[in-house]
């Protein structure tokens, strides 16, 4: 099978080409530095040329209230594109839960990327992921001020970005979902706990202070992104961290 995958040079992109180019297909990668533009629609048109499935990983530029066009526009290209060249599955990446914290711009932004492409053309599968074991210094630089940071308790269930790449590889050779599969690490910890775990590790002796209003993951109530029913990936965070 031939994939066009969008977005492709990413942590995760880079990781379903490598996939798919093992087990014998030709997944092709696409970018702005392959000169593809997924606002202008530059390049999309020879990119999908042939492809039988588009697995589109690309991410908006910014997380705040500029995301949803970004995601609008993007998909409205990339699906004309895929009706256009004739393509028979398209499949994204999105977020476990990300419809139940509507006060984040980005996560409204991923539940109408996900509904544009299922009111689309194209047969699709949507892969919903929990949060990425490699985002947690990033989440950890947020609220970080001198000797301490500060983090809410929320329930996280992080999962290796391999174990992402590994799932959505599998979604995209196999018959189209029309519909959502959850994955999801194999632990749940609060996102406190987590740092704290993390920052031993590290030999960091910064203090994880527990503070339920910093952070951009305050604002999430309860253990919305965390599925214990979803399919669990097989490596742990402190495997991951080793």
């Amino acid at each position: 099978m031939k994939f066009a995958v969008i977005g492709g040079t990413g942590l995760i992109g880079s990781q379903v080409v490598k996939n798919l180019n093992a087990a014998g297909h030709e997944a092709v990668p696409h970018s702005q530095s392959t000169g593809i533009d997924v606002i202008s629609g530059r390049g999309l048109g020879e990119a999908v040329a042939g492809a039988d499935v588009i697995v589109n990983l690309t991410n908006s530029p910014t997380f705040d209230e500029a995301s949803p066009a970004f995601f609008r526009t993007s998909m409205d290209n990339l699906l004309a594109a895929a009706q256009k060249s004739g393509v028979g599955h398209f499949v994204i990446l999105s977020i476990v839960g990300a419809d139940q914290v509507p006060e984040l711009d980005y996560y409204r932004a991923k539940v109408l990327q996900e509904d544009i492409l299922a009111a689309g053309p194209v047969p699709y599968s949507i892969v919903r992921a929990t949060q990425f074991m490699e985002f947690m210094d990033a989440v950890l630089s947020w609220t970080a001020d001198g000797d301490t940071v500060r983090l809410p308790a929320t329930p996280i269930q992080p999962i290796a970005s391999k174990d992402v790449a590994d799932a959505v590889a599998e979604v995209a050779v196999g018959t189209p979902l029309g519909g959502i599969r959850n994955i999801a690490g194999p632990e749940v910890f609060s996102l406190d706990e987590l740092g704290r775990i993390t920052l031993t590790h590290k030999g960091d002796d910064r203090t994880v202070v527990t503070d339920p209003t910093a952070g951009m993951f305050a604002v999430v109530k309860g253990d919305v992104l965390t599925d214990k029913d979803a399919h669990l990936a097989p490596t742990r965070y402190v495997d991951w961290l080793s």
